[in-house]
């Protein structure tokens, strides 16, 4: 059963006496929820979203807080039962008092934690359930060394070039009690796919328990959407945890977005005793599809396969790169992050990727994945650095992100939407020539985590990086030659044009086989510029304004200049200028890639949303989920068969090349 959201408060820093020493006075909070949001919420914080207040808000994380709620217990513990507390998501490192004794510690934001209650709580009396946050590491953000980010906490909001500072403490997923007798099933493991021959599907499920469950029976329900029953079984629990396969199972295929509906069905497992008595039960929503991977046409032999062909279909890969949608995403709805997911859909997106500078998202994303047809790329948390960008070699580093994957991997390979597991983003090693290329499959990280998603989801493909291959970013210098796998870039262009011929060339020109990233930055509205901005001038748009500085990656100044011999007469005409240049900057690069489909296996825009209300960004939502001009430009390419714009610039092409009359 889930605690109350609401009934919680926050104190700091010392738990026996929160008045004395306090930072704060202690303060309504909920749970999930972060510190930020609470003392927001309560006054004593201003929004770090306007202006220059995020600066302002750094004092947080140079405090322990404590987040503390009363916890009286349902029912009395039946003799054999242990009570248990499941914390799905804390950020990031801390301890778990009861009644002031310490239950136990945590020390990552990327799995669950589990903590046995039973010997602390009061049975006949109201208890005190203390969540403990530490401080977190001083730096963990976009500028640094790789193989020294070993603290297991997501990056992004330590700053990137899309987030002012934000680093969130606080309980980002739900937390639970629970009941505990042995034996029980501690993993399901659940597998789904589909035969477009026989139209058919198949669904094998094992389970791992605590203990020998000798004289326990386990009963399996699938149900259509309907919740008409499609198929039962019925067996020992030791029959089943050797594993059961349902076959011949009359579904309907799953499809992405664009291709077809997304049927959902509901597996139901339940441990029974010698009397039938259910003893435990859980649920899980599963879809029948079968993806497989195909090499690009005229790709080289030695080339990873970049076509992805679902129920016998060959499909372009089309969608955004997925960041959170706020930087203290402990306070994101579901209702919040369902509205950026139905945007992709309206956008004709198939795939979402999951960078690996954040955390996996709930488990209610992956349901909304599931629903809406968007397949999930998704990340370890692994990402460059900018000064080095090769993964942690360490044992202790390599032993936590094994951990890490296999929650990953156990938490969500039943989801249909899962298209691939992936080691991290932008992981390079230098080369023979003393520059930087993407790390091989053979890295020491790279290669555990690999063995790991090998084991644990055989049927899923699992890429060693994002980017892959031999060249990171494609240039002139290295195309025709076989190297452009699956690259990243660019993500903007300083040339003046509407959009430049530098631009389009490059694009023409493209010979990679993947885009896994890519995009051009648009400013945001003009009115959100001005709800923000603060204390700060909306204008010029410059490095030499704080408001604009605050992502200066993506200010373009010097081409509005260069372009129109000016600078912008006010912050209306800019904001014009720059959303119509990125409008025709992605509209031009996406047609260009799909028209070369299947040479050519996806395009996935970085990024899709903002989670901070930037001035100016690649993004093609804004913070407050409104569509950039951009987005229109994506949606009618993604809508328009391949097929249909080879044809288009093929003709484009022969026009050209015609002499004029």
């Amino acid at each position: 059963f889930a605690l109350s959201p609401e009934q919680w408060r926050i104190t700091g820093p010392n738990p026996d006496d929160p008045m004395r020493s306090a930072a704060v006075r202690p303060v309504d909070a909920r749970v999930p929820g972060s510190v930020h949001q609470a003392l927001l919420d309560a006054g004593l914080l201003p929004d770090w979203n306007h202006g220059l207040n995020a600066q302002r808000c750094e004092w947080v994380e140079n405090r322990q807080w404590f987040f503390e709620t009363s916890l009286a217990l349902p029912r009395p513990l039946e003799p054999g039962e242990r009570i248990v507390l499941h914390c799905m998501g804390l950020d990031h490192k801390g301890w778990v008092f009861v009644n002031g004794v310490e239950a136990g510690t945590f020390d990552t934001a990327f799995t669950p934690h589990t903590f046995d209650l039973t010997d602390l709580l009061h049975n006949d009396a109201d208890n005190t359930l203390t969540l403990g946050f530490d401080l977190p590491p001083r730096w963990l953000g976009h500028y640094g060394f790789t193989s020294r980010m070993t603290e297991w906490k997501p990056r992004f909001y330590f700053t990137w070039d899309w987030v002012s500072r934000i680093v969130q403490t606080g309980v980002w997923d739900a937390v639970r009690l629970a009941y505990r007798r042995s034996p029980r099933i501690e993993r399901l493991d659940i597998r789904t796919d589909y035969d477009p021959a026989t139209d058919r599907g198949t669904l094998s499920a094992s389970a791992r328990f605590d203990a020998v469950p000798e004289g326990l029976n386990v009963r399996l329900t699938l149900t259509d959407p309907e919740g008409a029953c499609t198929r039962a079984w019925s067996g020992s629990a030791e029959e089943f945890a050797a594993g059961v396969a349902l076959d011949q199972l009359p579904v309907r295929p799953w499809w992405p977005n664009g291709m077809g509906d997304q049927p959902l069905y509901r597996l139901s497992v339940q441990l029974l005793d010698h009397d039938a008595t259910e003893q435990w039960r859980d649920e899980r929503r599963v879809g029948f599809r079968r993806i497989a991977w195909r090499a690009c046409e005229d790709a080289p032999p030695e080339a990873d396969p970049w076509i992805c062909v679902v129920n016998d279909r060959p499909v372009f890969l089309q969608g955004v790169n997925w960041t959170p949608v706020r930087p203290n995403f402990a306070d994101a709805s579901n209702d919040l992050v369902r509205s950026r997911i139905a945007l992709y859909r309206e956008m004709g997106a198939n795939t979402l990727r999951c960078w690996g500078g954040a955390a996996m998202e709930r488990t209610t994303f992956f349901d909304a994945c599931d629903e809406m047809g968007l397949l999930v790329w998704q990340e370890f948390p692994l990402s460059s650095s900018g000064v080095e960008n090769t993964p942690p070699s360490d044992p202790a580093s390599i032993a936590a992100l094994r951990r890490i994957a296999r929650s990953y991997i156990e938490r969500r390979k039943h989801h249909a939407c899962v298209l691939l597991w992936c080691g991290g983003n932008e992981l390079m090693e230098k080369n023979a020539t003393g520059g930087e290329a993407p790390c091989t499959p053979d890295h020491p990280m790279l290669a555990a985590l690999a063995e790991v998603a090998r084991e644990l989801d055989p049927d899923r493909r699992f890429v060693h990086a994002s980017p892959s291959g031999p060249v990171f970013i494609p240039s002139e210098g290295t195309a025709g030659r076989g190297l452009h796998w699956d690259t990243h870039g660019p993500w903007r262009c300083e040339d003046p044009g509407d959009p430049p011929t530098s631009w389009a060339d490059h694009w023409k020109n493209d010979d990679s086989l993947f885009r896994s990233e890519c995009g051009a930055p648009g400013a945001s509205p003009a009115a959100l510029i001005e709800r923000y901005r603060g204390e700060l001038a909306a204008m010029p748009p410059t490095e030499d304004n704080p408001l604009w500085n605050r992502t200066s990656w993506w200010l373009e100044w010097r081409t509005f200049t260069a372009e129109t011999g000016r600078a912008p007469a006010s912050l209306d005409e800019y904001v014009a200028w720059s959303q119509r240049r990125q409008e025709a900057l992605l509209g031009a690069a996406a047609r260009l890639t799909k028209a070369r489909f299947p040479r050519c296996g996806g395009f996935l825009l970085w990024m899709g949303h903002d989670c901070f209300p930037c001035a100016v960004n690649t993004s093609v939502i804004d913070f407050e989920g409104a569509p950039k001009r951009a987005w229109h430009a994506l949606r009618e390419v993604f809508l328009t068969p391949p097929e249909t714009l080879a044809q288009e610039t093929e003709g484009e092409a022969a026009a050209s090349a015609r002499p004029a009359s």
